[in-house]
């Protein structure tokens, strides 16, 4: 696992056709991992009939839901599943 709980990430911008696991709405924001759940095979992958390997670690990423969504007011947070392949480090 690259990444760990407490550790901010940045989701990546890229495009992406097919079936993204990754909610668009997520792309290119900051939260934070809160848990590692472990490794999974992609589904991204497996939507087309293929194995979904290598296995990718799966994280929750949490997200204050004003970085989200502007016009959104409060405190609240969004929490998200996010493969490894689609994140980075932003510290």
């Amino acid at each position: 696992m690259t990444f760990r709980a407490g550790q901010k990430v940045r989701v990546s911008a890229r495009a992406h056709t097919g079936h993204p696991r990754t909610p668009g709405y997520i792309k290119d924001q900051v939260g934070t991992v809160v848990r590692v759940h472990g490794a999974f095979t992609t589904p991204e992958t497996r939507a087309y009939g293929k194995d979904g390997l290598p296995e990718q670690p799966l994280y929750l990423v949490g997200f204050d839901q004003a970085s989200v969504w502007p016009h959104h007011t409060g405190r609240d947070r969004i929490f998200v599943d996010v493969f490894e392949h689609w994140l980075e480090d932003a510290e």
